[in-house]
């Protein structure tokens, strides 16, 4: 399902570099790229929701910062936020608190419900992310995050049910915004995998929302975070082989890392990328897992085996991002696995790392 999304997606991003286009061209290449984003969110929603109910997601808790989390929760928020001039007021303790849970899936929760509030908030509005530890309160060792927003409100006889599957909010604006009733959904079996409970509350239509996530709380503080931000660029030309089935996804790809300054080759099957990776060294090689004859898997395998090409960064390219399919990948040899449609800025900082680390 995500696979036509993919050269979508980079011909859109290959549209905005064009010089001397058409003074319309700006505006249909930022159409494409939002509904290309929106129709993969949609298709996240719908994965995350049949992988919940046949049991199929297995969470990679740790101890991690509470802190870390909302970061990576606000960071995917703040382009819906901006476009619609919205303020996102946060409070936070002073003392950080650590827990233990998945943090994918944690700022996945939180992500949802900044985008929701952003959602059915008006521009120039205020949402408020509040956390607050219970331990001084109520002495059970749990710690809240309240989402708040000024936005149309949920009617009270939808509020008993807006968690359960398929249930939207105000009608008119869900289907303005694309939604399916699925994100909360979603939200709320996360929440309970990690042990805790969401509740939402509103005063009815028109008068905004509030949504409380509780967590169990692992009592561990600290004053401090390790989030170390993270900026690379490709100071050089590099030589990568792009193996790809689908010919619009290899052609656009390959245009895009060749606008990069990089020198860049081509193959439709892993038979063939496996003997053009056997002539020429490569610095990076990008492989579709899904290829006719031999998948990526074993073009990996083969890959790793071959003297003389140990080296290259192998990354894996793929319609699915489950743990198990990363953990395949990584154990054929290769060194990251990226879901399609895939992200252009965190394949050019991943080739970039690589090099500056070769």
């Amino acid at each position: 399902m995500r696979n036509p999304l993919a050269p979508i997606s980079m011909a859109a991003t290959l549209l905005e570099g064009i010089a001397d286009a058409h003074p319309d061209l700006p505006k249909l290449h930022t159409v494409i790229q939002r509904q290309t984003e929106q129709m993969a969110s949609l298709l996240d929603d719908l994965l995350d929701a049949a992988r919940i109910s046949s049991g199929r997601i297995v969470l990679k808790k740790k101890p991690i910062l509470l802190s870390e989390i909302i970061e990576r929760a606000t960071e995917a928020s703040q382009p819906n936020l901006q476009k619609r001039k919205q303020t996102l007021r946060l409070d936070m303790p002073a003392v950080d608190t650590m827990l233990e849970g998945d943090p994918v899936r944690l700022a996945q929760v939180f992500s949802n419900l900044l985008l929701n509030a952003s959602k059915f908030s008006p521009d120039h509005s205020v949402i408020s992310l509040a956390v607050k530890t219970r331990d001084d309160e109520h002495g059970d060792g749990q710690l809240s995050v309240v989402i708040s927003d000024q936005g149309v409100g949920i009617p009270a006889d939808v509020l008993p049910g807006i968690f359960d599957l398929f249930v939207q909010g105000p009608r008119s604006l869900a289907r303005s915004e694309g939604g399916l009733g699925i994100g909360l959904s979603v939200v709320r079996s996360l929440v309970q995998m990690h042990g805790g409970t969401v509740a939402a509350h509103s005063d009815g239509e028109g008068r905004g929302s509030s949504f409380t996530v509780i967590l169990p709380n692992t009592a561990s503080t600290t004053s401090g975070n390790d989030v170390t931000p993270n900026s690379h660029g490709v100071s050089s030309a590099r030589r990568i082989l792009v193996i790809e089935d689908n010919v619009d996804a290899n052609q656009t790809l390959v245009d895009f890392l060749s606008l990069q300054g990089h020198v860049v080759r081509a193959a439709y099957d892993g038979l063939s990328g496996l003997a053009m990776a056997k002539a020429e060294i490569y610095d990076a090689i990008i492989c579709d897992i899904g290829l006719p004859g031999i998948d990526g898997f074993a073009v990996a395998r083969e890959m790793r085996a071959l003297s003389g090409i140990a080296g290259p960064l192998l990354v894996a390219l793929t319609g699915y991002g489950q743990p198990e399919d990363r953990k395949r990948a990584i154990e054929a040899g290769f060194d990251e696995l990226m879901v399609k449609p895939i992200n252009v800025q965190s394949l050019l900082s991943l080739i970039a790392e690589y090099v500056t680390t070769e």
